[in-house]
């Protein structure tokens, strides 16, 4: 069973910058496909960010690209996985979650449905 803990979501204005993060009971070494999720109201679930484990290749929403940057810290049993998210829009408004999957292969999905382990979101509010 994996845990993740995510931490860092507030309230910012439109432009500034806000930096998540989550703790992942997941060893450095192991084949996960890790990511940031988020959901706005009345709005489906979509990625923001993701990237395998053990591989630097990461994925980015068009939504995102050149604003947000997702990086990993490993320690012995826990990876840390931050969201560094700036110039931030009141349309990235939302719950952010993190979530995390067992993949034998250095292919993340964007599809949050084939993610099975999921944090308990942060709120992140953007205002103009």
């Amino acid at each position: 069973q994996v845990q993740l803990v995510e931490s860092g979501g507030g309230s910012v204005q439109a432009g500034g910058s806000l930096r998540l993060s989550c703790i992942a009971s997941i060893d450095g070494t192991s084949n996960y496909c890790i990511g940031w999720f988020r959901q706005a109201p009345g709005k489906e679930r979509e990625a923001v960010a993701t990237r395998y484990t053990r591989d630097v290749v990461t994925y980015y929403a068009d939504s995102v690209k050149g604003r947000f940057a997702i990086a990993q810290d490993n320690a012995k049993d826990k990876i840390t996985l931050y969201l560094q998210m700036n110039s931030l829009k009141p349309e990235d408004t939302a719950m952010y979650s993190c979530a995390a999957d067992l993949s034998p292969v250095p292919v993340c999905p964007s599809d949050p449905t084939t993610y099975m382990y999921w944090g308990q979101g942060t709120q992140v509010t953007v205002s103009s």
